[in-house]
């Protein structure tokens, strides 16, 4: 049986990358392609010819389809999208019974791992020792005055419980490291976010990307950080009240930061973010890139063979 397939995607040479080294020839097996990647651009003059279309591909970079759009794709069953959030135009499909399949699982994953090794060398007191060991005078052998405790009995605070949070506590589960993970929700904490803060040697922010934690993680809590404490953000930006960490980064040189993320996204050319010494800056580069994305495409293959062989899906997205 013929398979009517298309690719939807404003970033075509994204959905190329995730489906590349053969993942899309692969899918080609089983399905015959409309020979265009539609967009938002061409989908007007396009939608005509898509009518037998029963199965939508695509990644970052998926648009949503208005009423019109989906009437004119009635044999549409299923997306499958090779990447994470389907916020922005997945429940216009599900309202229509089409199946919505996402990769969000495997695009925690590099993030998790991201955060591992940051955690691994916060815990041995990697940042810190790296910026105060700048002559000889500041050599300190290992048996003396290094203050970190080692990667042994010491608590990892995630702020959140989503899918990234999740794959991190399972990565650390076979170091002997107290993993704490705080729900975004109050209700249902059993750790306060103050707690966690004064008594986590390493701190992880994982907070969904709602307006209610605009500004959550603040100078408060960011004073209430034990001695040599790292705080890691890979979550988002807005999340974290900058000014007041900065300031709260000036009174303690002792303390780290490792931003992933920072709002606004790059910070202003003359941020205190890019100056300070106990502040280090990455260029959002924690999720999937490059290679890393093949591991979405390499999900979806596996949830495409699943719906072909009727089996349940373990990926699909429900509201």
């Amino acid at each position: 049986m013929t398979l009517y397939a298309a690719c939807f995607t404003n970033q075509p040479e994204k959905f190329n990358q995730v489906f590349s080294a053969g993942r899309l020839q692969q899918l080609s097996n089983w399905c015959q392609f409309y020979p265009q990647t539609i967009t938002e651009q061409n989908i007007s003059a396009r939608i005509p010819e898509l009518a037998k279309t029963e199965v939508i591909f695509s990644s970052w970079g998926m648009f949503p389809l208005n009423e019109s759009q989906l009437d004119a794709l009635p044999n549409l069953k299923i997306l499958f999208y090779a990447a994470g959030k389907t916020d922005a135009f997945a429940s216009t499909l599900i309202k229509r019974g089409i199946i919505v399949v996402s990769a969000w699982r495997a695009n925690a994953v590099p993030v998790a791992e991201f955060c591992l090794a940051q955690i691994l060398l916060a815990c041995k007191g990697y940042f810190r020792n790296q910026r105060e060991y700048q002559t000889p005078a500041d050599f300190t052998p290992l048996h003396y005055q290094h203050p970190a405790p080692g990667v042994y009995d010491e608590r990892v605070a995630l702020i959140g419980a989503g899918a990234i949070s999740q794959t991190l506590a399972q990565l650390l589960h076979p170091f002997a490291l107290e993993v704490m993970t705080i729900p975004s929700r109050a209700g249902k904490r059993t750790l306060s976010l103050e707690a966690a803060f004064e008594t986590a040697l390493v701190v992880s922010n994982h907070l969904p990307n709602r307006d209610d934690n605009k500004h959550i993680l603040n100078g408060d809590l960011f004073r209430r950080m034990r001695p040599g404490a790292v705080f890691i953000n890979t979550g988002r930006g807005m999340q974290v009240n900058e000014a007041e960490l900065i300031t709260v980064m000036q009174q303690r040189p002792d303390l780290t930061a490792l931003l992933d993320v920072t709002s606004p996204e790059p910070p202003a050319f003359n941020s205190p973010l890019y100056q300070l010494p106990n502040i280090l800056l990455t260029s959002h580069i924690a999720g999937a890139l490059n290679n890393e994305t093949r591991r979405l495409g390499d999900l979806i293959i596996a949830e495409f063979k699943r719906w072909m062989d009727n089996e349940p899906l373990q990926h699909r997205v429900i509201f």
